[in-house]
């Protein structure tokens, strides 16, 4: 879709389309608004707002925002096939049913922790940390990895979804349960106690929800709550739950997992942050 003026005739242009030939959207994976040398991706039912532009087409290079870097990004065969099969999500936890798109930096994140978590056993588990800044989609980035993982990788991976405060892990459940993915009513998967945390880890779920807190108990390296490698912890705000007793009940209770932590918080080589995640980096 070409838009000549930008920004402003974006949005109306693309809401007089809506209104005047809505049947070539019945078939719509995304949208791309363009005026030649800019450009922005979004979904049908994204505001202009809710449009980003495709900064860089792999994760070590510069990046540039124009129309050209978005069309080598999204448009190749590979990329886009990628992107409709894994980075589309329908989720309607706000009450409105929406359809939410993989911004740049989620689909290169999430392709390369895939990648990590081929590698997990070569990696003894430390799958790194996914950075995200405030208001980047930290949730949907969780639920188009841990969605590629079973898609892709197959098997009976269980995705142990880990934060230390209530508002959080409330947050984050209702997004997972907004996509369709879990339903704690039908299908208990968040753990209610340290006892109940240990049950659900010992069943074959597909994804636990837990508070860093329930691992209250003292484990013995020899006696863990499941051996299994094929259980990936995804931390929440890793830069305050991979340290401490705590964090060591859950390493003695899970010895082969993969950790993935996922922070907001700026990580650097030598600073305390960075030296708490010693399973994770």
């Amino acid at each position: 879709m070409i838009i000549e003026k930008w920004p402003k005739s974006s949005e109306k242009n693309l809401s007089d389309y809506k209104d005047t030939i809505p049947h070539i959207f019945h078939h719509n994976a995304v949208i791309v608004l363009a005026n030649g040398v800019d450009a922005k991706i979004g979904s049908l039912s994204g505001n202009y707002e809710h449009f980003h532009e495709w900064k860089r087409p792999e994760e070590d290079e510069p990046g540039v925002v124009d129309m050209e870097t978005l069309l080598k990004g999204i448009c190749n065969k590979s990329n886009f096939l990628d992107l409709f099969e894994n980075f589309i999500v329908f989720d309607d936890s706000s009450g409105e049913l929406v359809k939410i798109i993989a911004r740049n930096h989620q689909y290169l994140g999430v392709n390369r922790a895939m990648q990590a978590v081929e590698e997990r056993r070569h990696r003894k588990g430390k799958l790194g940390v996914f950075w995200h800044t405030q208001g980047a989609g930290k949730s949907y980035s969780m639920v188009f990895f841990s969605r590629k993982v079973h898609r892709r990788l197959g098997g009976n991976f269980t995705f142990l979804i880990l934060t230390d405060r209530d508002d959080l892990d409330t947050q984050i459940y209702k997004t997972f349960a907004g996509c369709g993915i879990v339903d704690n009513d039908k299908d208990p998967c968040r753990a209610e106690s340290g006892d109940d945390l240990e049950k659900l880890l010992k069943q074959r779920k597909a994804y636990i929800f837990t508070l860093i807190q329930k691992f209250n108990r003292e484990v013995a390296p020899d006696n863990p709550y499941s051996s299994r490698d094929d259980i990936i912890v995804i931390s929440d705000e890793a830069h305050r739950t991979q340290y401490g007793l705590l964090a060591l009940n859950m390493w003695n209770a899970l010895p082969n997992a993969g950790y993935i932590g996922f922070t907001g918080t700026p990580l650097f080589k030598d600073d305390e942050i960075t030296d708490a995640l010693p399973l994770i980096l």
